[in-house]
C-alpha cells in the first residue's frame, strides 16, 4: 500500500475513523486538550460564581430566599437555552467554531454581571452568561470524544472532563480570598479573561475531522487529518502505524442530522436513559451545592471565610472522583461505573439525612463525600453522551442530554429553597436527593454499554 505522509492512500482502510484511531498519543493530543480544557475550566468557574457571591448578595441587597433563588436560576435557564441552541450550531458550523462563540458569550457577559447594581441586572446577564455555558461544555465534549481513540476513549476523555471540577475548586478557592478582601464583582471581573480564549482557539485547534467528513467536506476533512497526522508524526518521530480495516460509514453518519431522529429507532431508548441520568445528576448535584455556602452561613452562623472553605473541600473531593473514575472507566465500562456511583451518592446524602445535619462540619464531610460519587457522574456523562449518536447528530444528542442536565440544575435549587423557606429541615432536603439519587442507580442499569467499541461501530 502506497502512503503519503505517515498515511495510507485513499481507500477503506484509509477511512478518516481508523485513521484517527491509530493515531498514538502525543503532544498534539495534549495541546488539543490544553486548549479545550482551558476553555471548560472557565466555563466552570462562571459557572459557580453565583453560588461564591450569593451570601455576599443576600446580605448586601436584603435578597428574600425567592430572590435568592431566582439569582441562582436566571444562569441555568440561560444554560439549558444555551444548549439547545449550542447542539444544533455544533452539528451545523462545527465543533471549534461553536465553542468559540460560546466563550465570547460568556467571558462578555460575566463582565457585565460585575456592572449589576441590582438583582434584576444581575439575573438578566447571569441569564445571557448561561447561554453561553451551557453551549460550550456540551460541544467541547463532542469534539473531545471525536479525537479520541476507541480502546483509551473513557480514560482521554474524562482526563480532559476532570479539567470542569478544577475550574469549580478554583472558583471556590479564589472566592475564599477574593469575595472577602475584593468584593464579589471582582469574581465575575475574572470571569471574563476567557474572551482572549475566543480569539486564538480556530487558529490554534483543528476542526474535527469527523464532522467535516459528515458534512460532505471530504477534501477538507483529508486535508486536516493529513496535518494532524504530520504533527502527530513529527512529535512522535516515529512512522505512524497501519490503520485497521474501517468500519464502513452508514446513513446514520453522513448528511444534515434532525432532532426528530434522537427519539427513533435505537436512539430513543438511548435519549431517554441518558436524560434521565443527566437530570437526576445534576438535581442532585446542585441541589445540594448551590445552598451550601447560605446553609454554612445562615443555618449554622459559620463566617463567610469557613462556609468558603467548607465548600472548597467538597469540590477537591469531586476532582477525585472524577481522577478515579477516569483511570477506571475503560476496564469497569461505563454502565458499571454509573451504577456505582449514584449508588454511593445516595448512601451519602441518606446516611447525612439520618444523621440529623446537626453541623456544619458534618454536613461539610457528607456532602464532600456526595460530590465525590456526583462529580464522577457528571464527567462520565460528558463521555457517554456523545458516544451514543452518529456524527450528523453528536452534537445535537449531546446538547439535548446538556438541556436535562440545565432542568435539573434549574429544579434542583428551587426545591431546595422552597422547603428551607417553607421552614422544611434540612433532614428532608437530603431525603428527597437521596431517593432522587437512588433513582438514578436504577436508570443507569438500562443503559447501553460503549466500552472499547469506535464511535462508527457504535452507531452501526
Amino acid at each position: 500500500m502506497t502512503t503519503v505522509a505517515g498515511r495510507p492512500a485513499a481507500g477503506p482502510a484509509g477511512s478518516i475513523a481508523a485513521r484517527l484511531e491509530r493515531l498514538p498519543h502525543s503532544r498534539w493530543h495534549v495541546k488539543v486538550r490544553c486548549l479545550i480544557g482551558a476553555v471548560t475550566f472557565f466555563e466552570a468557574f462562571d459557572q459557580l460564581m453565583a453560588a461564591s457571591a450569593l451570601p455576599v448578595l443576600v446580605r448586601d441587597w436584603h435578597l428574600t430566599t425567592g430572590q435568592a433563588t431566582f439569582a441562582v436560576t436566571a444562569g441555568s435557564i440561560g444554560m439549558l437555552l444555551g444548549a439547545l441552541a449550542a447542539g444544533s450550531l455544533g452539528d451545523r458550523i462545527g465543533r471549534v467554531r461553536t465553542v468559540a462563540l460560546g466563550v465570547a458569550v460568556t467571558a462578555l457577559a460575566s463582565l457585565a454581571v460585575a456592572l449589576a447594581h441590582g438583582i434584576e441586572t444581575f439575573a438578566l446577564f447571569r441569564f445571557v452568561q448561561g447561554l453561553g455555558i451551557g453551549g460550550v461544555v456540551p460541544v467541547a465534549a463532542t469534539y473531545i470524544n471525536e479525537i479520541a481513540r476507541s480502546d483509551r476513549r473513557g480514560r482521554f476523555v474524562l482526563l480532559y472532563e476532570m479539567i470542569f471540577p478544577a475550574g469549580l475548586a478554583a472558583a471556590s478557592l479564589v472566592a475564599v480570598w477574593v469575595v472577602p478582601h475584593l468584593g464579589w464583582r471582582a469574581m465575575f471581573v475574572i470571569g471574563a479573561l476567557p474572551a482572549l480564549l475566543a480569539a486564538v482557539l480556530p487558529r490554534q485547534v483543528a476542526e474535527s475531522p469527523r464532522w467535516l467528513l459528515a458534512r460532505g467536506r471530504t477534501a477538507e476533512a483529508e486535508e486536516v487529518l493529513a496535518r494532524i497526522e504530520a504533527e502527530v508524526t513529527r512529535a512522535t518521530a516515529a512512522p505512524l502505524p497501519e490503520p485497521a480495516t474501517a468500519t464502513p460509514a452508514t446513513p446514520d453518519e453522513v448528511g444534515q442530522g434532525r432532532v426528530r431522529e434522537l427519539f427513533q429507532g435505537r436512539y430513543l431508548r438511548r435519549t431517554v436513559v441518558v436524560s434521565g441520568l443527566w437530570f437526576v445528576a445534576y438535581y442532585v448535584n446542585h441541589g445540594i451545592s448551590t445552598w451550601l455556602p447560605s446553609l454554612y452561613t445562615k443555618n449554622f452562623g459559620l463566617d463567610l471565610t469557613t462556609a468558603l472553605v467548607y465548600t472548597l473541600l467538597s469540590n477537591v473531593t469531586g476532582l477525585l472522583g472524577t481522577l478515579v473514575v477516569a483511570l477506571v472507566i475503560d476496564r469497569v465500562g461505563r454502565r458499571p461505573a454509573m451504577v456505582a456511583a449514584f449508588g454511593g451518592t445516595a448512601l451519602a446524602l441518606a446516611t447525612l439525612a439520618l444523621a440529623g445535619a446537626v453541623s456544619g462540619a458534618q454536613v461539610a464531610v457528607f456532602a464532600s463525600g456526595t460530590t465525590f460519587f456526583v462529580y464522577a457522574i457528571n464527567a462520565g456523562l460528558y463521555l457517554y453522551s456523545p458516544e451514543l449518536y452518529p456524527t450528523r447528530n453528536r452534537a445535537k444528542g449531546a446538547a439535548f442530554g446538556g438541556l436535562w442536565n440545565r432542568a435539573g440544575v434549574i429544579l434542583g435549587p428551587i426545591v431546595v429553597g422552597t422547603i428551607l423557606g417553607a421552614g422544611g429541615s434540612l433532614t428532608l432536603v437530603f431525603t428527597q436527593l437521596a431517593c432522587l439519587a437512588a433513582v438514578g442507580a436504577v436508570i443507569a442499569l438500562f443503559a447501553v454499554e460503549t466500552k472499547g467499541k469506535t464511535l462508527e461501530q457504535l452507531n452501526a
